[in-house]
């Protein structure tokens, strides 16, 4: 799915995400990830674009939930239909490199899009664990309740997840999540 700015009325791509060598247990999970939905805009300065375009990216971005990136053909105008963005992913590089190929599929002009806006939690740092909005959601409130074998997996490229409670949670966890990402390339995150 994708945003056209120039309606400011688009809903965002659920996509994209980390890769991650070994799960963690869930309570290391817990403190990783941000709390709320509060999220923070970085603007990147573009000579191409009027300031007042971009303070209009600024504004749209900032309703939308973490992480995010909105990217704009030059050529093309912040107006047009290759303005996209892409967010509720579980990472900013997942959700940049979504929004460039969703507006480069959309461009008119010559020049490759730029990412000019990126969202993120407020208070970001860089860290081994990073989900969506809605997946943090879902860690806290689905995965961390009750005890027994649990699995969470994401697909770093799309930003699906899915959370899988008892035997072979590890397995299913990953059959569940590439079932609803447009890649079969889902991995255990969080395990226990």
């Amino acid at each position: 799915m994708r945003i056209d700015v120039l309606g400011l009325a688009g809903v965002l791509a659920v996509l994209g995400g980390p890769s991650m060598a070994e799960p963690i247990d869930g309570r290391t999970a817990r403190d990783m990830l941000f709390r709320g939905g509060v999220v923070e805009v970085e603007v990147l300065p573009e000579d191409r674009i009027p300031a007042e375009q971009l303070a209009l990216i600024e504004e749209v971005a900032g309703q939308q939930i973490y992480y995010a990136a909105v990217a704009v053909s030059p050529d093309d105008g912040v107006l047009s239909t290759a303005t996209l963005a892409a967010a509720n992913h579980h990472s900013i590089g997942a959700a940049e490199a979504a929004a460039l190929d969703a507006c480069n599929e959309m461009r008119e002009g010559d020049a490759e899009c730029i990412i000019v806006a990126r969202v993120r939690p407020r208070g970001w740092d860089e860290r081994q664990l990073q989900l969506s909005f809605q997946a943090s959601d879902a860690f806290r409130q689905e995965y961390r309740r009750g005890r027994g074998p649990k699995a969470f997996a994401i697909s770093p490229s799309t930003g699906r997840w899915a959370i899988v409670k008892g035997d072979n949670a590890n397995v299913l966890a990953v059959e569940e999540c590439n079932a609803q990402a447009e890649r079969a390339d889902c991995t255990v995150a969080v395990a226990d």
